[in-house]
């Protein structure tokens, strides 16, 4: 059945650009699967284009800002439109990396250690102590980064106190600060796909020619390479799809997500953080990973906009 599908992207995050890439690699997708689709940016235009646009379903292809923090999600909440992936409340957690790490250690799910830091504090002498403090706790390396948002954006990883203020300068112009104890380890990443119950994608280990795997790296051809299933031994590859899961359910996550994860040198999975709008690019992970399993792209988009129109709960027209 041809469906009317509006494909939102862009918004005011620093991911804007991957999102325009994800929603054109999905609009291409559903067109080929015979839907009709229209892609939209978020902006003031958005709440009447999707009000007026008799849409049968969203397909929420935004990174960063408005689609990662719930905003989207919400919208379409009020308008009674179905739409792909995780709730509103799952997903406003999933961005907020605090508090899904907070989750993980109640649910028992191994998470590096952190430590907060204001954006803004009432004095600037407050943070120089405050990252002293943070780094005395968590030694060194130690990762630096926004509280919110992805594709490594704001990351630094930090090797002495020299390098404490720049990396603290660079995360908080993206926002509150996360200083994060340093897990060296094998680089993992698992998709989970459906619902009742979800699905762990082959796991993927990244491996980057760069220092770091920054937003260089994850999309720039070449800068990086993915290695399905990852270099572990089976009960390795099966314990990081299962910290996955569970990382993936105790966020109340739905449809799809992924999952970041750090194997340590003696096995343990270290979840860093769970993507409930993952890359959906040429080059992102959860579509190679799918692909690895048998799932080619449309597939994947199809199957979203299936689990969203199923879904109850609609608003009567």
């Amino acid at each position: 059945m041809s469906l009317r599908i509006a494909v939102v992207c862009g918004g005011l995050s620093a991911e804007v650009d991957v999102s325009r890439n994800s929603a054109s690699q999905v609009a291409v997708a559903l067109r080929s699967r015979g839907h009709q689709c229209t892609t939209l940016e978020v902006d003031a235009e958005l709440w009447p284009a999707l009000e007026a646009g008799g849409f049968d379903c969203v397909f929420i292809a935004v990174h960063g800002r408005f689609g990662e923090d719930g905003t989207v999600q919400g919208v379409c909440e009020l308008l009674g439109l179905p739409y792909t992936g995780s709730g509103l409340l799952a997903t406003a957690l999933c961005f907020d990396k605090v508090a899904a790490k907070r989750l993980f250690a109640l649910e028992g799910i191994a998470t590096p250690a952190w430590r907060t830091l204001p954006a803004a504090p009432a004095s600037p002498d407050e943070v120089g102590p405050a990252l002293a403090s943070a780094a005395a706790e968590l030694g060194y390396p130690l990762v630096v980064k926004p509280r919110h948002g992805g594709s490594t954006i704001g990351l630094s990883i930090v090797h002495d106190a020299e390098g404490l203020m720049p990396a603290w300068k660079t995360a908080a112009a993206h926002g509150e600060v996360l200083c994060e104890k340093f897990v060296a380890g094998i680089e993992v990443t698992v998709g989970i796909l459906g619902d009742n119950p979800p699905r762990a994608l082959p796991t993927l280990e990244i491996v980057s020619e760069r220092p770091l795997y920054d937003y260089a790296a994850k999309y720039t051809a070449g800068q990086s390479h993915h290695v399905i299933p990852a270099r572990l031994p089976e009960e390795g590859r099966r314990a990081c799809q299962d910290a996955a899961l569970r990382a993936h359910r105790a966020l109340g996550c739905r449809d799809l997500s992924r999952v970041d994860v750090i194997v340590d040198g003696g096995g343990l999975p270290w979840v860093l953080e769970v993507n409930a709008i993952p890359g959906l690019t040429a080059l992102s992970l959860l579509p190679d990973a799918a692909r690895a399993a048998g799932i080619s792209f449309p597939e994947i988009c199809q199957g979203l906009v299936d689990a969203a129109v199923a879904r109850p709960g609609r608003l009567p027209a």
